[in-house]
């Protein structure tokens, strides 16, 4: 099929109602999406799923008869949700991709961004819920970007036809590491006690993970199977940290659904046979994790309660986060042999108050699936500890201008 190098007219491809559903993160079709952005206004109203936002293509502006939905509120989404303009899916990100699978989600229209070596073709940079998506719809445009690396395990399938392509007249989306900070650094270095050789590690985007995989240099055999992998893998492979030797499954492959970094990122995993980009059914499921050795989630949260249930969604009633794969990885990294389930994050937000909290507004990962919780001032060790036993506990790590407050609200709960 010949490539089309001219701008896309989206004028008779759009049609009232559909549900227009693009690669997400790092995997934005930016060339199509930017072009369909620029002429919604003289298209029949239409509905946009997307995921993590990194570019700056989906202005709270933009045409007003274009509704939004996701499954959380990640990196530039967040614009859309202060706007009103976002409809959250309350779904753990395994259950979203299978909801494609199962037509629960059916997509008219798929936006993708597709790396070609050889006559083939990639998904690149994702292997999510947009080739289930693409089975199923009406249309699907490719974005053939020259520059997204080919991956392996993300090949597209020859059953899903490509009705229209497109060369990409830009770069994939990037998204550098964020500068480290002295808080994340000491919350790093509470996790990394907690990270033995031959462990094999999940982890998410962020400032606290990067600073806790920057902190494991020293740890060896290292393995990775993952929603994603950033540059900071690239730091740990090339100091030889990581292996993949010890996991019990995918021997000498690091694992990932996703691939979010940089350009440096980008090339490490072009044609790279010791990267496997595969879909989230095998990157987040319970029985895969089950299988792997010593697996360490490592997660974040916006509130954790005395009780350790952990919030990751919401925040004064408005949702700013996501369910995403936490609960997945949570419940794999328990049913793993050796396994540690750690949910790391600051003890004070931003303003001030306490991220420890009497109780949370909205609980994403329950009190009962709870193992460790990590913040700039220690470890909370919580399986297997009663109600009063985790609530000592979890004061003990929060920050300490806020434990007097938090002793007292413990006391008023239980009279």
């Amino acid at each position: 099929m010949p490539e089309d190098t001219a701008p896309i007219d989206f004028s008779g491809l759009i049609r009232e109602g559909d549900l227009v559903v693009c690669g997400q993160a790092t995997a934005e079709p930016v060339t199509l999406t930017e072009a369909l952005m620029a002429q919604a206004g003289e298209l029949p109203a239409f509905r946009m799923m997307v995921g993590p936002i990194f570019s700056e293509t989906f202005s709270a502006a933009c045409a007003p008869n274009v509704s939004f939905q996701s499954y959380g509120v990640i990196g530039n989404a967040r614009r859309l949700a202060k706007a009103g303009r976002l409809d959250v899916i309350p779904s753990s990100y395994s259950a979203f991709c299978s909801d494609f699978s199962a037509r629960r989600h059916r997509a008219d229209v798929v936006l993708v961004q597709l790396a070609e070596s050889g006559g083939r073709l990639s998904a690149s940079l994702s292997n999510d819920y947009v080739i289930s998506a693409a089975r199923g719809a009406r249309l699907v445009i490719a974005e053939v970007n020259p520059d997204a690396p080919f991956t392996f395990g993300a090949e597209w399938p020859e059953d899903v036809p490509i009705h229209v392509r497109v060369v990409a007249r830009r770069p994939p989306v990037e998204l550098p590491s964020p500068p480290l900070d002295e808080v994340s650094r000491r919350i790093a270095a509470h996790a990394a006690g907690l990270i033995a050789d031959g462990s094999t590690l999940q982890f998410g985007v962020g400032r606290i993970p990067d600073a806790i995989l920057s902190s494991l240099s020293h740890v060896r055999n290292l393995g990775i199977h993952s929603g994603l992998i950033n540059d900071a893998v690239v730091d740990l492979i090339e100091r030889g940290a990581v292996t993949n030797a010890e996991k019990g499954i995918d021997a000498g492959i690091t694992v990932t659904n996703q691939v979010i970094g940089t350009n440096r990122l980008y090339r490490f995993v072009h044609e790279n046979t010791a990267v496997a980009v595969r879909p989230t059914s095998y990157t987040h499921g319970q029985g895969v994790l089950a299988r792997i050795n010593r697996l360490v989630a490592i997660n974040s949260a916006l509130q954790v309660g005395l009780d350790g249930s952990v919030n990751s969604e919401t925040l004064n009633g408005v949702a700013i986060g996501a369910i995403g794969g936490q609960l997945d990885f949570v419940r794999g990294a328990n049913a793993s042999p050796g396994g540690r389930a750690i949910i790391a994050l600051p003890a004070t937000a931003s303003d001030g108050t306490s991220r420890i909290v009497a109780h949370v507004e909205t609980v994403t990962t329950p009190r009962a699936d709870v193992d460790a919780i990590v913040t700039e001032w220690g470890i909370a060790e919580l399986r297997g500890c009663g109600l009063a036993e985790r609530a000592r506990r979890m004061i003990a790590i929060a920050a300490p201008e806020h434990r007097d407050l938090l002793s007292e609200q413990l006391r008023g709960s239980a009279r």
